[in-house]
C-alpha cells in the first residue's frame, strides 16, 4: 500500500473524525503533490461528517462555506478546510450548482472533481483511493477530466484554463478528449469573473512552462480572455531581427524570464502593440514604429480588465515602456538611463530586454547581449560607488536654493534638474559647495 506523509495536524483531524465514527481523508491536490514528491501548498480534508457534526468534533471552527459543506478547523491558529462529501446538483451558469447534496459515499464526492490527478483521497488506513485511474495519468503525465469532459467544464468553465495551468505547472499534456471539449466550450469562459481568470493566468505564467500559453491560444481560450494574444500569433515579423510571429516571440520571451509575476506578465505583453502598428516597406521588411507606446497602453488596459492590483499594473507598465530603450554602454548614458527608468526598476527592465533579445533571431544577438552585460556591469559599478542618479542624492536641495533667494515655485525645480543633468554627466561634481556656486550663476 502506497504511503504518503501526512502532516501531524492533518492526521489529527482525520483521526478525530474517525474516532467520532466518520470517514475522513486528505483529498485532491495535496495527495497529488505528495505522490509527485512535491510539497503541497495546503491540505484539504473530506469527510462523511456533515458540517454541524464537524463543528461538534472540534473546539475551534470557522464557517468558511458551510452552505457548500466546508468548515475550517483551526489548530494553533492554522486553518484546514474540512468538507463534507457532496454531490453537486445541476449547474446553470458554468460555475455554481443550483444545489449541493451531502452524501455518505466518498466515490460520489470524487466524481465531481475536475481532473483524475486531483481526484485522489488518502488516509493511513485505506491508503490511496484512486477510482478514476489518476495514478496511471500521473505516471503518463496526462491531464484528463473525471468522467465526461463536457460535463466537468459545464459545471465550471474555469476548469478549461485550469487544465492548461496544470499542464504548465506539471509539464503534462492534455488528453485528446479533454482538449476537444475545451475547444468546443471555450466561449463559456466569458461567464467567469475576471478575478478568477487572473488567478489561474498568474499561476500559469509563473510556472515552469509559461509557454503553455500557446496551448491556451490553440484551444481557443485566449480568444475569450486575452484576444490581443491571438492577434499577436497572427502577426508575422519579416525582419532580420526576428524569426517568429509576434505571439511565438512572446512565448520564447517567457521562457527566458525568471519566475516573477510582474516580469512574466511584462514578457507576455511587451510587444502586444505590434499587430496594430505593423507596416511593410518596399523591400518586404516589417516595421513596428510606435509599438512601445501603443503596447504600454494596451498592457494597462488588459491588466485593468483582468482586475490586477495597481502595484502590478505600475510595474508592468514601466517594464513595457522601457523594454526597447537602449542606452549606450558608457557610464554617462547608463546614469541617465537609471535616472529615467528609476533605480528600483532598472535591473528588471534589463532582464526583460535580455529575454526579448534571446527570443529574437541570431542576427547581431551576441553583440546585443554583450551590450546588455556591459550596461549591467556599469549599473553595478555606479550603484556600488553611490553615484548621484536622482534628485534625492543630489548634494543640494530646494531649501538651499530658497536660502540663496530663489522664490518658491517651478524655478527651483528647473535649477535642480539642470544641476542634476551636470552631475549625471560628471558625478565628481556632486559636491555641495560646487553646486551652490553653479546655482548662483543661474540666478
Amino acid at each position: 500500500m502506497t504511503q504518503i506523509h501526512l502532516p501531524d495536524k492533518v492526521r489529527y483531524i482525520i483521526t478525530k473524525l474517525e474516532a467520532a465514527g466518520y470517514e475522513a481523508y486528505a483529498v485532491g491536490g495535496c495527495v497529488r503533490d505528495s505522490l509527485l514528491r512535491r510539497t503541497p501548498s495546503d491540505w484539504d480534508v473530506t469527510t462523511s461528517a456533515k458540517p454541524q457534526q464537524i463543528k461538534a468534533v472540534f473546539r475551534h471552527t470557522i464557517d468558511t462555506g458551510i452552505q457548500h459543506g466546508t468548515v475550517t478547523v483551526m489548530l494553533d491558529r492554522e486553518g484546514f478546510e474540512v468538507t463534507t462529501y457532496r454531490i453537486d446538483g445541476e449547474y446553470e451558469d458554468s460555475r455554481h450548482p443550483k444545489e449541493v447534496i451531502f452524501t455518505a459515499n466518498l466515490i460520489e464526492d470524487l466524481k465531481r472533481r475536475d481532473f483524475t490527478i486531483n481526484a485522489f483521497a488518502y488516509n493511513d488506513q485505506s491508503g490511496i483511493v484512486d477510482a478514476f485511474d489518476g495514478i496511471k495519468d500521473l505516471h503518463q503525465g496526462i491531464i484528463r477530466c473525471v468522467g465526461e469532459a463536457s460535463e466537468r467544464f459545464g459545471e465550471d468553465a474555469l476548469r478549461m484554463l485550469r487544465a492548461v495551468r496544470f499542464s504548465a505547472q506539471l509539464g503534462f499534456s492534455i488528453a485528446e478528449d479533454t482538449r476537444s471539449a475545451i475547444s468546443a466550450l471555450a466561449p463559456s469562459l466569458a461567464k467567469i469573473s475576471a478575478e478568477r481568470i487572473q488567478a489561474e493566468l498568474v499561476k500559469l505564467l509563473v510556472s515552469d512552462h509559461p509557454d503553455h500559453m500557446r496551448d491556451a491560444y490553440g484551444l481557443g481560450i485566449t480568444a475569450v480572455i486575452l484576444p490581443e494574444l491571438d492577434a499577436a500569433f497572427a502577426t508575422q515579423q519579416h525582419n532580420p531581427h526576428h524569426q517568429y510571429t509576434v505571439g511565438e516571440h512572446l512565448m520564447q520571451s517567457l521562457l527566458h524570464t525568471r519566475s516573477d509575476k510582474s516580469l512574466r506578465i511584462a514578457a507576455l505583453l511587451h510587444d502586444i502593440g505590434k499587430p496594430s502598428t505593423r507596416t511593410t516597406d518596399e523591400d518586404g521588411i516589417d516595421h513596428f514604429h510606435g509599438h512601445v507606446e501603443v503596447g504600454e497602453q494596451m498592457a494597462v488596459d488588459i491588466l485593468k480588465r483582468l482586475k490586477f492590483d495597481n502595484d502590478t499594473i505600475d510595474k508592468v507598465q514601466k517594464y513595457v515602456r522601457y523594454h526597447d530603450y537602449k542606452p549606450e554602454a558608457n557610464a554617462r548614458s547608463v546614469r541617465r538611463a537609471i535616472n529615467r527608468i528609476g533605480e528600483t526598476y532598472f535591473p528588471q527592465v534589463m532582464e526583460i530586454r535580455r529575454a526579448d533579445t534571446l527570443a529574437q533571431s541570431l542576427y547581431e544577438r551576441e553583440e546585443k547581449l554583450a551590450q546588455i552585460d556591459e550596461i549591467m556591469r556599469l549599473y553595478t559599478q555606479i550603484m556600488e560607488a553611490r553615484q548621484c542618479i536622482s534628485l534625492k542624492t543630489l548634494e543640494i536641495t530646494g531649501n538651499d536654493l530658497i536660502a540663496l533667494g530663489v522664490p518658491r515655485g517651478k524655478r527651483i525645480g528647473e535649477i535642480l534638474n539642470q544641476l542634476l543633468d551636470e552631475v549625471l554627466q560628471n558625478p565628481e561634481n556632486n559636491l555641495h559647495e560646487y553646486l551652490i556656486e553653479k546655482a548662483k550663476e543661474m540666478l
